[in-house]
């Protein structure tokens, strides 16, 4: 159960985007098509089961007094990794995504996860939490660039050649501009909470709190709870 809700998590209660509201610089950044979004999130996602798994492998083993270093250093093992993998087999999405991979290597959402669920957990609990939260990460991107690049470009571009073109006939420039981004990410994030709101009084429970964002409230050092 505790493996199942460690996924579940990722996903939706505590999605990195939508209810922890990190990793905002990516999100922001490489949102303007859906393609760069399924590539960000794909890479990031490999990078955070990765981390995690290796991370529980041998949390036993790191010093306390240097585990963040030895976290860094795992994590920028396997950005690098992916990295040479997307400049060899994906050039074009490689180039369209820029430093933002390099990038990864300080995204918080990975070493949040590797500081307060891989260093707590076993290796399946923490792959779980890594692919859980991989995946809400993708989501959350693909959800804002399908907004932006709809409402700015009239287009979606899936993957490659695969693209839907002329799906609005009237499309706002301003929507894949980098103000664009804050202005899309702010609705969506208006609309989850009150559907969460909504969704909470139809089962007769109070509407849940916002996310208390100081470092003293901080969800990701206190495990999500």
């Amino acid at each position: 159960m505790k493996i199942w809700l460690a996924f579940w998590y990722g996903i939706f209660k505590n999605n990195p985007t939508f209810r922890l509201v990190l990793g905002l610089c990516p999100t922001l950044a490489v949102t303007t098509s859906l393609e760069n979004a399924l590539g960000m999130g794909l890479a990031a996602t490999f990078v955070l089961v990765c981390s995690n798994v290796l991370v529980s492998a041998l949390r036993k083993l790191m010093p306390a007094a240097v585990h963040i270093p030895c976290y860094i250093v795992i994590i920028a093992t396997f950005v690098t990794a992916i990295d040479l993998l997307m400049q060899a087999y994906l050039p074009a999405l490689s180039a369209s995504l820029g430093i933002f991979i390099p990038l990864i290597v300080v995204n918080c959402i990975i070493l949040g996860r590797a500081e307060a669920f891989a260093s707590r957990n076993g290796v399946v609990a923490s792959f779980a939490d890594g692919l859980g939260s991989g995946i809400g990460f993708t989501l959350a991107l693909a959800l804002v660039a399908s907004v932006r690049e709809i409402c700015g470009a009239g287009t979606l571009t899936v993957w490659g050649d695969i693209a839907f073109k002329n799906l609005n006939p009237c499309p706002a420039t301003l929507a894949i501009l980098p103000a664009g981004g804050f202005i899309t990410l702010g609705l969506l994030l208006a609309l989850i909470n009150r559907l969460g709101e909504w969704n909470a009084r139809r089962l007769g429970a109070p509407a849940p709190l916002p996310v208390s964002l100081d470092c003293r409230h901080c969800t990701m050092c206190n495990n999500g709870k």
